[in-house]
């Protein structure tokens, strides 16, 4: 049934990835069509006035590379999410955006922290933990694609560029794993086969039928005969064929 399938494409999978990478570069655009600068809503740790950034900072970017560097990521992480983790897609969404930027103000430098990539960091790691948590072979394989694609982010976790916001990486790393561990047991389970379920009959399976006690295979044939049988409701007789075998001669 359609309605047991976890995973389900739908509109939203493409749709809001789409509106996520649409309006961080509708942001940038308005930045510099009209010579405005955006940076002081990033998160401002150790200030009250710097909490704004916590909703603001994933919106804002410093430049067109930091902008594309962020907006593939961004759109294949979150795309992943609303597909594998549908139910759940929203309160990871929103959460891990709150946690990461908390956190971020909590331990971050005096400066102002920007772009989307603590949200990038969260996705990744969220997706990488809950697919190893869930022991379930698609997520599973979801968890070792995030790490062939992304697993050299794990280097910007630490201060190695004083112009890169090392603490937002790490915020949303942490967030991530928190967040997988909070929804480990909001796991799929695996399907079974119909010979796995209890009520499963071997007697009345018609592939089973097909073999005798033995596992020889027998041939047999389905027709309809009310002839023979008036008083018989199912209007189906089994006719087998057995072909003897002719011996060679040499």
């Amino acid at each position: 049934m359609k309605e047991s399938n976890p995973f389900v494409f739908t509109t939203g999978v493409l749709g809001y990835p789409i509106l996520f990478v649409l309006l961080i570069w509708l942001v940038f655009w308005f930045e510099i069509r009209f010579g405005v600068s955006f940076n002081n809503f990033g998160v401002r740790p150790g200030e009250l006035k710097g909490l704004r950034g916590i909703l603001f900072s994933p919106f804002i970017h410093s430049d067109i590379k930091h902008l594309f560097n962020n907006s593939i990521p961004l759109f294949v992480l979150s795309m992943s999410l609303f597909y594998f983790y549908r139910k759940i897609s929203w309160p990871v969404l929103i959460m891990g955006l709150l946690l990461t930027g908390i956190l971020t103000w909590s331990i971050g430098r005096p400066a102002n922290h920007i772009g989307a990539s603590g949200i990038i960091y969260m996705l990744a790691a969220f997706l990488f933990f809950k697919g190893i948590f869930s022991k379930y072979y698609r997520l599973v394989a979801l968890s070792l694609i995030v790490v062939f694609l992304y697993g050299g982010m794990l280097w910007y976790v630490t201060p190695i560029d004083p112009e890169i916001s090392w603490e937002g990486h790490l915020s949303g790393l942490i967030s991530g794993f928190a967040l997988a561990v909070f929804y480990r047991k909001n796991t799929i389970k695996k399907p079974k086969y119909e010979w796995e379920k209890p009520e499963y009959s071997e007697k009345e399976d018609l592939f089973m039928q097909h073999f005798d006690e033995n596992g020889n295979f027998i041939e047999r044939r389905f027709e309809t005969n009310e002839e023979e049988d008036p008083e018989d409701d199912s209007g189906i007789t089994y006719r087998y064929f057995y072909k003897k075998s002719e011996s060679k001669k040499e």
